[in-house]
């Protein structure tokens, strides 16, 4: 059992963030409790070649179930995920713009989108799932995506601009000022905010909270034990009540409530857990 987040190969980093791949295996007869998945700074594509997942939405009354590859937009709240049996889920996490370079699909239209990736990507990515089916290894499945994304890139992509890189440096100093990262973009703080919003679904301000809020979650995860407020103040809050505020806008619940909750994920059955990307990368 496994919940490791790979590498792309180096030529490939300026699209995509990391490889997850989640594989997990459950008797039929006594399925897991589902799985709270937070809003985090993330697009994806998600490849599920075997029993695939159930999506609840914690904000509406929609559900999506049976999707083979889908394509996840930047989540702003809460999807509940169901799942059983044999399941494998290969995510590729894409840089803050990858997306955008590879699709010219502005992301804020599929904010909160959960839809089958052959509506934006070729129909390729049904062979490409198969292929994970097939694998022998996680190398393998590595090697297969690196070749996946090398031929989306052949295809064809935007150019870099200065707003991708800096859309990039506020995953790890979500504090940087506005007007800063404008500058660094060679753009007024108006044209910033567009082209950040076209390249990660929402403006600068929100991604910095979701990368603020994603740090605090892993946080507790990777040290369950610590107290919220040395949380709070490590991942740049204010105070407790600032780092409450944001749980309960993007979980609905306070943060000891929605971690009990999360306590009880499927993975949590493998002594599983999700971490900071950079300590189960690999």
């Amino acid at each position: 059992m496994i919940l490791k987040d790979f590498l792309p190969h180096p030529s490939l980093r300026d699209f995509v963030r990391c490889y997850r791949i989640v594989h997990l295996t459950f008797d039929r007869n006594d399925p897991p409790p589902h799985k709270p998945y937070t809003p985090r700074p993330e697009q994806c594509l998600a490849f599920y070649p075997f029993d695939r997942e159930k999506v609840n939405f914690s904000d509406s009354h929609k559900s999506v179930a049976n999707v083979p590859v889908a394509l996840i937009g930047q989540a702003l709240s809460v999807t509940n995920r169901f799942i059983q049996g044999h399941f494998m889920v290969v995510q590729v996490l894409f840089q803050p713009g990858g997306l955008f370079r590879l699709t010219g699909l502005p992301s804020w239209e599929i904010n909160n989108a959960y839809m089958d990736a052959d509506l934006v990507f070729p129909k390729e990515v049904h062979l490409v799932n198969e292929a994970f089916f097939h694998a022998r290894s996680y190398p393998e499945i590595v090697h297969i995506a690196n070749g996946f994304m090398e031929q989306l890139i052949r295809r064809g992509v935007k150019d870099r601009h200065p707003a991708d890189q800096v859309c990039q440096l506020l995953l790890t100093n979500p504090a940087a000022s506005l007007d800063v990262l404008a500058r660094k973009s060679f753009l007024s703080v108006k044209q910033f905010e567009r082209k950040f919003r076209d390249r990660t679904g929402v403006n600068p301000k929100l991604f910095a909270r979701l990368v603020r809020f994603d740090r605090a979650f892993r946080e507790k995860n990777l040290h369950p034990g610590r107290d919220w407020l040395s949380i709070a103040i490590d991942c740049d809050y204010y105070d407790y009540q600032h780092l409450v505020r944001d749980y309960k806008e993007f979980t609905g619940m306070k943060p000891t409530a929605f971690h009990q909750l999360e306590s009880r994920a499927p993975e949590r059955r493998f002594g599983l857990a999700e971490h900071y990307y950079e300590t189960q990368v690999v």
